[in-house]
């Protein structure tokens, strides 16, 4: 099961800013497996750079015991998904 994170600021139709509550760096994507593991996926381009609160944030997912890290393609996103990044 995966979910996409909307995070930031948004301006509602009648001027008033929505923020989502998330914390500084949440990932884009985020899920679980089958066996009850969360993971989380930062998602760039090829030339994206990670924030140092991205950074920040999926060091400590992982020091939880999370999947944690930055897919620039499918390939990226389904090896740490398998724990192989």
């Amino acid at each position: 099961m995966v979910f996409r994170a909307n995070v930031g600021k948004v301006k509602t139709a009648d001027g008033r800013f929505f923020d989502t509550g998330l914390p500084k760096g949440f990932c884009d994507l985020f899920g679980f497996k089958p066996n009850g593991q969360i993971f989380f996926i930062e998602v760039k381009n090829e030339t994206g750079r990670i924030r140092p609160e991205q950074k920040n944030f999926m060091e400590v997912m992982a020091s939880k015991g999370a999947l944690a890290g930055v897919a620039r393609s499918v390939e990226d996103a389904l090896k740490i998904v398998n724990g192989y990044h």
